[in-house]
């Protein structure tokens, strides 16, 4: 049933450095745990505008969007939703699988992001290319998700090897929460490579940590035989359209919370439950951007593939190329 006007409060325009974004029902409560709106969620990125604008510039960025709040369906959006101002900028994508193309969003400024807020985008998912060339990636993610029984001990184990492992291949590591129950490490690299060398480098990395935490830690391909109690280090999330929630992107769940960059240090204490759109921005005040030195610490994956093709001819196999992230475009 079509809400009666002004239900959800009447229109908001707010000026985004220079740009006019209309926030229609700023009232429509998206987090029910606390009562925060659609207007909060606006307030809560603009609040993290260099973040986040930080974690997309440039990069064809899939959407992920709850039109009637977090109450109802979400919708897996990679075509930038119609009625884009002029100034809202796009990427094309090109899905051979299926012949078709896609237009995505493509973040240049915090404006960008306000709009999209505004057509009920809760979470950010960008790819690890950029527009410059889609199909060169410059951002390597490790992604440790613990399987369902594994405690967050287990992750911070797997995030100490994790650093530990970077440290000697000379990479710097930058980490966040997933804004779920696992940990993210992106590494920025050299766009020199296609989707198929950096995970088959992410995989060789995977299997390096796992020879340290065996007890901890798996590389297996099929979800029904990992250990249930393990964390996966998911080399797939390095795969072409394989996106996770961009740093400080708000997650879809009754709390709100932020997939937030921390200092290594801090994850040995870290809750990731306590960083939400409620407590991030004052975090955010007083730390700045985590990431904002992401670009000036680039590593060759060359290492890795050496690793990775001393793996192979050691009989390790070769798991097969996963299905696009979320199927047709």
């Amino acid at each position: 049933m079509a809400s009666r006007k002004g239900e959800f409060g009447e229109p908001v325009v707010l000026d985004v450095e220079g740009f006019d974004v209309r926030v229609s029902s700023p009232e429509r409560v998206y987090f029910p745990a606390r009562g925060e709106t659609k207007l909060d969620l606006v307030n809560y990125y603009l609040s993290v505008g260099g973040g986040i604008v930080n974690a997309l510039r440039e990069r064809p960025c899939m959407l992920h969007r709850f039109p009637d709040g977090l109450a109802g369906p979400k919708v897996h959006q990679k075509r930038l939703p119609r009625g884009a101002p002029p100034w809202v900028e796009t990427v094309r994508l090109h899905f051979p699988r299926y012949g078709l193309h896609a237009d995505e969003l493509c973040v240049t400024r915090l404006a960008d992001v306000a709009w999209a807020v505004q057509m009920s985008t809760v979470e950010f998912h960008p790819w690890n290319s950029r527009r410059a060339d889609t199909e060169k990636p410059d951002e390597w993610r490790i992604d440790l998700d613990p399987m369902p029984d594994a405690p967050f001990s287990r992750v911070r184990r797997a995030a100490q090897v994790t650093h530990e492992v970077l440290d000697e291949l000379g990479a710097t590591g930058w980490p966040k929460t997933s804004g779920g129950h696992g940990l993210h490490v992106y590494v920025r690299i050299r766009p020199d490579h296609g989707f198929g060398d950096v995970r088959r480098a992410a995989l060789a990395f995977a299997r390096e940590v796992e020879r340290r935490l065996p007890d901890d830690v798996t590389t297996t391909w099929w979800r029904r035989d990992r250990d249930p109690a393990s964390v996966f280090v998911d080399y797939n999330q390095n795969a072409r359209d394989h996106t996770i929630a961009a740093a400080y992107s708000v997650r879809g769940n009754d709390i709100g919370t932020v997939s937030t960059p921390v200092h290594w240090h801090e994850i040995e204490d870290v809750e990731p439950q306590d960083l939400t759109i409620a407590t991030v921005p004052q975090r955010f005040a007083e730390l700045g951007d985590l990431h904002a030195g992401i670009d000036d610490s680039v590593f060759d994956i060359r290492a890795l593939l050496d690793w990775a093709e001393r793996d192979e001819a050691e009989g390790a196999a070769v798991p097969p190329e996963p299905e696009d992230d979320t199927g047709r475009p």
